[in-house]
C-alpha cells in the first residue's frame, strides 16, 4: 500500500517496523471500536494494514500480483462474529505480528543485509513486545514478574555477599614441626595406624608371609627393623597389641622379651 518508501538501513527499517507496529497496535487497543466497525462480514476480504507514520487502514489487498510489498492476512473480517472478540482480536494480532517480520526482512534481503545486520535487526525488533502480548495482557505481565525477579535477586545477592568473606577463610597449614610432634602424639594415644590405606601401603609386604597388605587385615610394624607383619601371622591380637608399649617381631626379639614405647599397628578396617 505504500510502496514508495524503502528504508535501507538496520535504523531505517527498525524505525519502519516501530511506526507499523504502533499503527496496529492502536486499531487492536485504543481504537478497538472502529476497527470491529470496518471489519463487517458483509463485505469482500479485507486486510489490517500499518503504516510507518503510526497509522492503521482497513482495505481490500494490493491489486498488482505480486504485491511490492508482503501483504497481510487476507479475509480477517469474515471470522469476526463466528469467535469470542477477544479471541479474534488476538487471532488478528498474532497475524500482524508475523506481517511486521515479513516486512521488515523483506526490506533487509532487498538492500542486501548480511548476518549481523539481520541479527541487529531481529535483536532491536525482539526488546518490543509483540501485538499479540499487548493485547492479551501478556505484556504487563512479563513486566512485573521481571521486577519481581530483579528485586529477589537483589536481595539473594546481597545475602550472598554479605556471607561470602565467612565461607572463604583459608585453612592454616601446618609446620613440619608440628606435623611431627602430632605423629609422635597418636602413637603415644594408641599406636601409628597407617592413614594412606590401600594407596599409601599397597606395595607393603609382611615380613612372614610375603603377602602384600590387606585393607581388612590387622597389622602390626616392628619397631626395631620398621618390617610390618600380618597379625595372625606373629600371633598378636587388636586386643594385645594395645598393651604393647614397644613391639619387636620374632627375628629381632631373639631370646629377650621386651617393653618400651612407641609400638606401631595398623587395625582392620
Amino acid at each position: 500500500m505504500d510502496a514508495g518508501y524503502n528504508p535501507r538501513t538496520v535504523e531505517e527499517v527498525f524505525r519502519d517496523y516501530k511506526g507499523r507496529r504502533a499503527g496496529l497496535t492502536r486499531a487492536l487497543t485504543t481504537d478497538v471500536e472502529d476497527f470491529f466497525r470496518q471489519c463487517d462480514p458483509e463485505k469482500e476480504n479485507l486486510c489490517l494494514y500499518g503504516f510507518p507514520n503510526e497509522h492503521w487502514e482497513v482495505n481490500l489487498p494490493a491489486e498488482e500480483v505480486p504485491p511490492e510489498l508482503p501483504e497481510p492476512a487476507l479475509g480477517i473480517n469474515f471470522a469476526r462474529d463466528g469467535m469470542q472478540e477477544k479471541d479474534w482480536l488476538s487471532m488478528v494480532a498474532v497475524h500482524s505480528d508475523a506481517w511486521l517480520l515479513s516486512v521488515a526482512f523483506y526490506f533487509g534481503a532487498r538492500f542486501g543485509f548480511d548476518k549481523n545486520d539481520r541479527k541487529r535487526l531481529f535483536g532491536m525488533i525482539n526488546e518490543l513486545p509483540t501485538i499479540f502480548d499487548v493485547v492479551s495482557g501478556k505484556s504487563k505481565t512479563k513486566t512485573t514478574s521481571n521486577i519481581n525477579h530483579s528485586n529477589s535477586k537483589s536481595k539473594s545477592n546481597h545475602k550472598m555477599k554479605t556471607s561470602e568473606p565467612r565461607a572463604k577463610q583459608p585453612k592454616p597449614q601446618m609446620k613440619d614441626e608440628d606435623r611431627e610432634e602430632e605423629a609422635l602424639d597418636a602413637g603415644e594415644d594408641g599406636g601409628a595406624v597407617a592413614g594412606g590405606g590401600v594407596e599409601e601401603h599397597g606395595e607393603t609386604r609382611c615380613g612372614a608371609c610375603g603377602d602384600n597388605y590387606g585393607q581388612d587385615e590387622f597389622w602390626i610394624g616392628c619397631d626395631i627393623c620398621e618390617k610390618w607383619f600380618h597379625g595372625k601371622c606373629v600371633k598378636i591380637t587388636p586386643a594385645k597389641a594395645e598393651h604393647i608399649k614397644q613391639y619387636k617381631c620374632p627375628s629381632c626379639m631373639g631370646t629377650n622379651g621386651s617393653s618400651g614405647s612407641n609400638k606401631r599397628a595398623r587395625p582392620s578396617s
